[in-house]
């Protein structure tokens, strides 16, 4: 017997939030494999609602979008959380306002089951509202939180008041909450080590679609001190590279979509098993696209000739992942590049047409024991060799090797309170990399690149 499945991706509350393409691509995911099992699908985003406008006036300014994909939220002023009291920054909820989801649960379907995810540790407070207004405007109705935060922060969790808290990946366990929550045996069968077997994620949900995130593998095959995919993500796997493609075709020739993301943590590791063959298929079939990869790509997989495969493919934002250019933290942390992959990567991309302002690469800021004369020598070196260096500001994630580390050396109590995991307030700071230190690092990401 056909359910109906109520679908939320909640708002993010905090001091600063962009959508670098962001996507519920897990939530997507369920929602296809509900529907493959024959059931009712609805979805709520909360980050962007019904239209990218919404349905209801807003006062001030739209925020600004840009055709590819990315741009500003529309944002409203929240009251800062109490452990957040003393932190001389407004605090925003950003995406529709709560009338626009109070307006927007009143006229669905009364679901049999709701799911919501949950990204950031310390966006917790968007999920907790969001969960008390579903339970006011749809009482009785069970409730299941995934996502994330459950997965990192699983006794936190249990204070948000979900029927079920759901760890890890949710495409594995649907058979299960199928068969507890809606007293169904399910008839489609998931095997999450074969991500080929998935359905394609549930964009059509959406009535206005600026761009797709595809996702060609789960897992990464390093083990970075500062990174939780091994935790969100156990294992690695990859799709087959045709079946990538078919995906991008898809919604490209189908839709109209021209601008896809990519999130993968390991893009082009092994690149003659996923990179090669997919950007030479996109070439071949000469689907007029533009790719960006906002996560950090694998520096020492650029040869030339992939620089240049990248270039023809249509791959317009690319950012890498370097972190430091001292040596020594550069094996503590997982020994996945060197300074020589930096050099060679940036002269093969430039090679190939790429501008030197293209490339991005991300500097970790505010390690634990970090120093700010380490990330100020990191970005002279990133401009010297004729790259843009992004700094990226740490977040103690628990779970990861770092994370005792951080425990010890943050002023702030991230152990009790995953409010204090916001990057935004440099949580391992420290008088060696003070805020002021900082503020004054960036800056310096923004004068002229060396020529």
């Amino acid at each position: 017997m056909k359910k109906n499945i109520l679908l939320i991706n909640p708002w993010i509350y905090d001091f600063a939030a962009y959508d670098f393409w962001l996507a519920p691509l897990g939530l997507l995911s369920l929602a296809a494999l509900f529907r493959k099992n024959g059931h009712a699908v609805q979805m709520i985003d909360c980050l962007r609602g019904p239209s990218p406008l919404f349905t209801l006036p807003r006062s001030g300014k739209q925020p600004k979008r840009f055709p590819s994909g990315h741009g500003h939220f529309f944002k409203e002023p929240l009251q800062k959380p109490p452990p957040l009291r003393s932190i001389p920054r407004r605090y925003n909820r950003y995406g529709i306002s709560v009338e626009e989801l109070r307006n927007d649960l009143q006229k669905r379907i009364r679901p049999d089951l709701i799911l919501v995810t949950s990204m950031m540790t310390y966006w917790y407070p968007a999920v907790f509202d969001i969960i008390r207004i579903l339970k006011e405007e749809i009482p009785g109705v069970p409730i299941i939180l995934g996502g994330n935060y459950v997965t990192l922060c699983p006794e936190h969790a249990q204070l948000a008041g979900a029927d079920l808290l759901v760890r890890g990946e949710g495409e594995s366990q649907l058979p299960k909450i199928l068969k507890d929550f809606l007293g169904q045996d399910s008839t489609f069968q998931v095997n999450p080590l074969e991500l080929d077997s998935y359905p394609f994620p549930a964009y059509d949900l959406y009535e206005h679609r600026e761009q797709i995130s595809i996702l060609t593998s789960k897992g990464c095959p390093f083990h970075c001190s500062y990174c939780a995919s091994h935790l969100i993500n156990p294992g690695y796997r990859r799709r087959n590279p045709m079946k990538v493609v078919e995906e991008i075709a898809y919604w490209h020739k189908g839709y109209g979509i021209k601008h896809f993301s990519f999130y993968d943590d390991a893009l082009l590791i092994e690149p003659e098993g996923m990179a090669i063959p997919l950007l030479n298929e996109i070439i071949r079939r000469e689907l007029t696209c533009q790719f960006h990869c906002p996560n950090g790509l694998h520096l020492r997989e650029v040869t030339g000739d992939m620089a240049k495969l990248m270039f023809k493919a249509g791959f317009r934002t690319i950012r890498f992942g370097f972190e430091t250019a001292d040596v020594r933290r550069q094996l503590d942390t997982g020994g996945k590049v060197t300074n020589d992959h930096l050099e060679r990567a940036v002269a093969y991309l430039l090679e190939a047409g790429y501008a030197p302002q293209d490339i991005g690469v991300y500097l970790l800021c505010g390690l634990p024991g970090q120093t700010a004369r380490e990330v100020h020598e990191t970005i002279n070196y990133v401009k010297r060799c004729h790259a843009r260096p992004v700094i990226t500001e740490y977040s103690p994630i628990p779970g990861t090797v770092l994370w005792e580390a951080s425990v010890q050396s943050s002023p702030y109590p991230i152990a009790a309170e995953p409010l204090f995991h916001n990057n935004t307030l440099l949580p391992c700071q420290s008088s060696l990399l003070s805020f002021d230190m900082y503020e004054d690092l960036k800056r310096q990401t923004r004068s002229t690149l060396s020529q």
